[in-house]
This record gives structure tokens, C-alpha cells and sequence, in this order.
């Protein structure tokens, strides 16, 4: 009997070794020597606080900041475990909204949202599709930079800047296809609204020294 018991005991202890033990430590290895910033969350710091994940959009809603792609992820009503309540970028619950193209709910949705935007930004044209529908993940911080320049004349107002240097920033935080191919261009709306808020503060600073 041991003759039989010894090589399921030797595969279980070789498989327990090279998918529990070398697997695991070979993928951290080189996650965190190859891909550091992606591995430990791609996370984005101003003066010494965590502001936000490039990976993960975040809900904005100021006049002053581009806003972000509609988000359909849930969390658990606090007052009713059994049912859910709508929590945008909730990176805990990624999801779309499995809603299909006859769903009454989710016609009303883009419908609201088109109205929304248009309102918004004063715009009366075709609205970008990622403008009033939602991810597959719920969790994407990129908008189109059709989206970003149907907003560009409202941000531009609400912070006093010309038009041309918030375009500026836009091109400067659109992201270009993946090696070329992968992908459509795309703007971080995280990173941009950081870079209109540095903006601000290099304006107050050099306000200051004056």
C-alpha cells in the first residue's frame, strides 16, 4: 500500500510547491520588479495623500472638473442587506449593468443622461457614447477626448481659464492607443483634473510672489 500512497504523496507535494509556493513568488517577483506602479494599484499622491488610483474613476460633480463615465456598480443598502444601492466605482462590487438593449430601465438611463450632459455643457449635438453609458467594469477612469472636449468650454468658465490652455491640459492627459494598436485614445479624468487643480495653485503661487 505505501508503494501506491508514495507517488500521490510526491505529485501532491511537488504540485503544493511549484502552484502554492514557486508560482505565487514568480508572479510577485515579477510584478513588482516589471510592473511596480500597476501592481501596488497605480496609486496617486499630493502632499502625502492617497488621492485616487489611475486604474479606478472617481465621481465628480463640481462644474470645475471634468466628469468621469456613468458607473453602474452596487453596494449593499445599509438598512437592508438583501437589497442594493447604487455606489459609482465601487471597486469592491465590479460590474456593468447586464441590462440589454430592450431594457425599459436602461433606455431611461442613457436617456436621462444625454439630457444631462447636454444640459451640462450647453451642447445640443450627437452626445459621445461614453458620456451616458457605463463601463463593463463600472470602474473606468477614462473618458474619450470627444467626451473631455464637449466639456472643455464648461470647465474653461467655471475656473476663469482661456479655452485653449484647458485644451492643452486635455491633449496633455490623453492617453494614446497601446503600442499603437490596442485600444482607442483615451483621457484620464483623474490625472486631468489634477493637472487643472495644479494649475490654480501655480497661478495663486505666482499671484503671491508678485
Amino acid at each position: 500500500m505505501l508503494a501506491t500512497l508514495r507517488p500521490a504523496l510526491v505529485m501532491i507535494l511537488l504540485m503544493t510547491a511549484l502552484t502554492g509556493l514557486a508560482y505565487p513568488l514568480a508572479v510577485t517577483w515579477l510584478s513588482q520588479t516589471a510592473f511596480l506602479d500597476r501592481a501596488n494599484g497605480s496609486l496617486i499622491i499630493r502632499d502625502g495623500h492617497v488621492v485616487g488610483s489611475a486604474l479606478i474613476g472617481q465621481t465628480f460633480t463640481s462644474e470645475r472638473y471634468f466628469q468621469g463615465r456613468p458607473s453602474a456598480t452596487v453596494a449593499p443598502d445599509p438598512a437592508d442587506p438583501s437589497k442594493t444601492l447604487a455606489a459609482p466605482y465601487n471597486a469592491a462590487n465590479s460590474a456593468g449593468s447586464n441590462a440589454g438593449p430592450t431594457s425599459k430601465s436602461l433606455i431611461d438611463r442613457v436617456q436621462t443622461g444625454v439630457a444631462d450632459y447636454r444640459q451640462a455643457n450647453g451642447s445640443t449635438g450627437p452626445v459621445p457614447a461614453d458620456a451616458a453609458t457605463t463601463s463593463a467594469s463600472g470602474l473606468d477612469p477614462h473618458i474619450s477626448p470627444a467626451n473631455a472636449a464637449a466639456q472643455v468650454e464648461r470647465v474653461a468658465t467655471a475656473r476663469d481659464l482661456p479655452p485653449a490652455r484647458v485644451r492643452e491640459l486635455v491633449a496633455a492627459a490623453t492617453e494614446e492607443r497601446t503600442l499603437g494598436l490596442l485600444g482607442e485614445r483615451r483621457v484620464n479624468v483623474l490625472l486631468l483634473n489634477l493637472a487643472l487643480d495644479d494649475e490654480l495653485k501655480g497661478a495663486q503661487q505666482a499671484s503671491a510672489a508678485e
